[in-house]
């Protein structure tokens, strides 16, 4: 159930870091041979729980990831953290890849891998459990991490949508 008003748009008092996740040397086979170009996937986020992801594809890198760099500050959504970590357990699925994120208590880290340790830091979580289970590619890794990301609700959510109070949320 994820909500589409968690979008934001990028503007200049939000100070976004931005990390590679990975390159792909691309090949086009033509009749005069072969042509290469890349692909970059990049991850921008203030670590202050704002993140998106952007793919740049360019015949040098360097531009790739510039283009990339670009997409994924159009493409950005807030995520509610709670202390360095995420509020409650979340899975969450995108193509063949299946994530597992689980709270931490402070001072675990981010015990993630590659692509999601690349989302879960640039979002600003700080300690966190997480697994990847089923595929390991990049893309779809990082889209199913800010598919579950997108899922996570805090206790002022629950109680708006539950139409009670923040403090009843926890005591019943």
């Amino acid at each position: 159930m994820a909500d589409k008003n968690k979008k934001v748009t990028a503007s200049s008092d939000i100070e976004l870091k931005d990390r590679l996740v990975a390159i792909n040397r691309v090949t086009k086979v033509t009749k005069g041979g072969r042509t290469f170009s890349f692909s970059a996937i990049v991850v921008v986020g203030d670590e202050k729980g704002t993140v998106g992801w952007g793919l740049g594809k360019a015949g040098e890198v360097t531009t790739a990831i510039t283009k990339a760099i670009d997409a994924a500050k159009k493409n950005l959504v807030k995520v509610p953290i709670l202390n360095g970590t995420i509020p409650h357990e979340q899975t969450a699925k995108f193509g063949g890849a299946r994530i597992l994120m689980k709270p931490a208590s402070h001072g675990t880290g981010v015990k993630a891998g590659g692509a999601m340790r690349a989302v879960l830091e640039s979002v600003g979580v700080t300690d966190v459990l997480a697994k990847s289970k089923g595929s390991s590619n990049p893309h779809n890794l990082v889209k199913a991490t800010i598919a579950g990301l997108l899922e996570l609700r805090d206790a002022k959510d629950v109680a708006a949508v539950r139409g009670v109070s923040f403090s009843k949320v926890f005591n019943g």
